[in-house]
């Protein structure tokens, strides 16, 4: 059990919730939540975000990409503390489980009522799963293509954000995308961070992830650009809804992600980027939970 709770990698988990907390309370904001949705919502993405990392062991353990030059910590395939059988056999279960999680979630929130909604939400579910396995899965894995970051930003931040919230509103909130996109972009951040810190042994093993095509120094830049563009896009969107002085107290969620960037500047070991993985990630879950909060006073 321990060495499976380890391949879940419970670091990844407040960052892959963000999204879903932010629909939801933007959602209570306009007195449409419902506790049933948004406990289903939350075990849905749970539940995709671990099996995108037992995927990623497993897809990076068989093509060699994790051997003994890479810097973040052991993987469970790597170790061998899991076969390689075991790892799929739980990809399966995992698969089916958040399946049926995300099938009931659909139910709840549409009913018999919605049919063409209910299609389209399977259809994402459905494709949310194609894509948490084929980062690193398969001969296209598309996290071997420089193709990570847009995926992230696609479906951490406006898949996530905007799809959570039209579970519960049946339909858009356009000025929702703002935050939505700062979500996606701060997420995107803290896959860029991974990246970097592996850009070395990404290249010897043929990884081509974006960092690896763009180089480190111009990586760094990018970094910089997408977490600044975040903070950005929350500042319309504060401005856009008219907050009060008070609420603009969710700011101080940036300031540990504004330190970030001060230590990332001066960083030239890859081996640096690690602990910072955990920083930006918790830092996101944060400015989500402020936003919420500050949203609802």
């Amino acid at each position: 059990m321990k060495h499976w709770i380890q391949a879940a990698r419970l670091r990844t988990l407040p960052l892959s919730v963000s999204g879903i907390i932010v629909g939801s309370f933007y959602a209570m904001h306009q007195g449409l939540f419902d506790w049933r949705i948004f406990s289903l919502a939350i075990v849905t993405t749970l539940g995709l975000q671990i099996l995108s990392n037992f995927a990623n062991d497993y897809g990076d353990g068989v093509k060699g990409t994790d051997n003994e030059t890479r810097i973040g910590p052991e993987r469970a395939i790597q170790s061998g503390a899991i076969s390689v059988k075991q790892m799929k056999n739980g990809i399966i279960l995992t698969s089916a489980l958040t399946f049926l999680v995300a099938v009931l979630l659909i139910y709840i929130s549409f009913g018999k009522e919605n049919f063409l909604y209910t299609l389209l939400f399977l259809v994402l579910g459905i494709t949310s799963i194609v894509a948490a396995l084929k980062y690193t899965l398969g001969s296209s894995a598309y996290g071997y293509r420089g193709l990570g970051d847009v995926f992230v930003f696609l479906f951490f931040g406006l898949l996530s954000v905007l799809g959570s919230y039209f579970l519960y509103a049946k339909q858009l909130d356009w000025v929702l995308m703002l935050p939505a996109c700062a979500v996606g972009l701060l997420s995107a951040g803290v896959l860029n961070l991974n990246n970097m810190r592996d850009e070395l042994s990404d290249r010897v093993s043929n990884k081509n992830t974006l960092v690896v095509k763009i180089g480190g120094k111009n990586a760094k830049t990018y970094h910089f650009i997408i977490l600044i563009v975040a903070v950005i896009a929350l500042l319309v969107f504060a401005f856009m809804k008219g907050f009060s002085l008070v609420q603009y107290l969710f700011l101080i969620g940036f300031i540990p992600v504004l330190l970030h960037l001060k230590r990332i500047a001066n960083y030239q070991n890859p081996k640096q980027y690690d602990p910072e993985l955990k920083v930006l990630s918790l830092s996101t879950f944060l400015i989500s939970v402020l936003l919420s909060i500050v949203l609802n006073v």
